[in-house]
């Protein structure tokens, strides 16, 4: 289950993706399909080169237009459907939107969106876009314009008549169907408690209720032997330079891309588990807004990469979208620095070897990241257990002393700055 969506006049729509049983038939269709869309792709390429070469504006109408032009002269192009053809040219022209946008933002080149390029053949895997005049289901099975016809593996039922579909195939070869349906919340029980979590590498997320600390699993680390093998089977068979790649090459690729595969599940599944488990059990969260990505350029990359902290991060706070749970994002600057109990400051950053925080104010001591996770309370308004003199008023107890004031309103800016859930929610469930 994940949560991305269009949120249209507040409303959010949530993403439900199964995998789909494709026949030899309905293969050959949908590859069929992609290589016009991927004709049509490259078209737009080259015709928003040319206009900006000459000066003049390629926006989706003149796409449209020279679209008709081309399905009306061309009968390959016009035996296809017409739905995933347009859907390919708008998602173009958004993507070309948001790329000339960034540049005329003057945004670093590290952040823009690159302009659309050139579709490959053996280098893209296929996408396709359906609208609710495009496909329909019926028997179980879904039915795409122009005849193709997939058997879906209904792991669970949809809450709600899709508005759209993308049907698509992965980098290991299979095919999934996305439908895109209006999201639901889904409330929990109030159980009047409260958490702080500190992320980190040795443990990926360190909480002030020690029920709920997620140690790292290290699957990446357990999967190495297997994936050094396919690297050893991939570098016996490359291909010389301007060669194809031999029949056993792409076998040992797709192997290598399978063993991925399995460890990126085992880590989003292990964060969905655990996130599922603090929203059930706690009614507000007081998450580090922790960027892992600046730990790519230290010694601690490859763990850090194995912990997954983002993947993990988005998993929390979708499910606490989804269960109606208050998720407070707190910055993380100075959170090993400050104490929980009195709000005093070390004079300098800790080095990482320590691990026990000492504060030289009032004099508590405890494990470095359980006060950093007792700091996101204090920062996010809450009160953690034991903490004297920091406690804001009305603010609610952390499950060790179980508070009875209603719960704060959620959504909006706090008082302190800590960003709270916004009222739509960007949901994408993976199935």
């Amino acid at each position: 289950m994940a949560i991305s969506s269009a949120a249209a006049g507040g409303t959010a729509y949530a993403r439900y993706s199964y995998r789909l049983r494709v026949s030899s038939t309905a293969l050959a269709a949908l590859l069929g399909e992609w290589d016009r869309c991927r004709w049509i792709w490259n078209e737009c390429v080259a015709r928003s080169k040319k206009a900006h070469a000459a000066g003049e504006k390629c926006g989706p109408a003149r796409l449209d237009r020279m679209l008709t032009e081309a399905r009306a002269i061309t009968p390959w192009l016009a035996q296809g459907s017409s739905v995933p053809q347009q859907q390919l040219i708008r998602d173009f022209g958004r993507a070309r939107t948001k790329a000339l946008q960034d540049i005329k933002a003057r945004l670093p080149v590290r952040r823009r969106a690159g302009l659309p390029t050139y579709k490959k053949k053996r280098g893209a895997d296929p996408t396709l876009n359906y609208t609710r005049n495009g496909f329909r289901l019926k028997g179980g099975q879904l039915h795409l314009a122009g005849g193709i016809v997939l058997s879906v593996v209904w792991s669970r039922a949809l809450p709600a008549d899709p508005t759209s579909v993308r049907v698509h195939r992965d980098a290991v070869g299979n095919w999934y169907a996305s439908f895109v349906v209006p999201a639901t919340v889904h409330p929990l029980p109030e159980t009047g408690a409260v958490l702080g979590i500190d992320w980190g590498v040795t443990e990926i997320a360190t909480i002030t209720s020690d029920a709920h600390d997620l140690p790292h699993p290290e699957f990446g680390r357990k999967a190495k032997g297997r994936l050094s093998r396919y690297d050893r089977m991939m570098a016996r068979r490359r291909p010389e330079r301007g060669k194809a790649a031999s029949k056993g090459y792409r076998a040992a690729k797709r192997l290598r891309a399978k063993a991925y595969q399995k460890v990126a599940r085992q880590r989003v599944d292990t964060g969905r588990k655990w996130a599922k488990k603090v929203v059930r059990d706690h009614d507000v969260v007081a998450v580090e807004d922790f960027r892992p990505r600046f730990l790519a350029r230290t010694t601690m990359a490859r763990k850090a990469a194995d912990a997954a902290i983002g993947a993990t991060k988005n998993a929390l706070i979708e499910m606490g979208r989804k269960h109606g749970r208050d998720i407070r994002l707190v910055h993380p600057a100075h959170t090993t620095m400050d104490c929980a109990r009195c709000g005093a400051r070390a004079k300098h950053a800790l080095p990482l070897s320590e691990r026990t925080y000492t504060c030289n104010a009032c004099g508590a001591k405890s494990p470095r990241d359980k006060n950093s996770a007792r700091v996101m309370l204090v920062r996010a308004g809450l009160d953690p257990a034991g903490a004297e003199g920091v406690r804001p008023p009305g603010a609610w107890l952390q499950e060790a002393t179980r508070a009875r004031n209603p719960l704060p309103e959620q959504g909006g800016e706090h008082s302190n700055g800590v960003r709270s859930r916004p009222d739509a929610c960007d949901i994408e469930l993976c199935v």
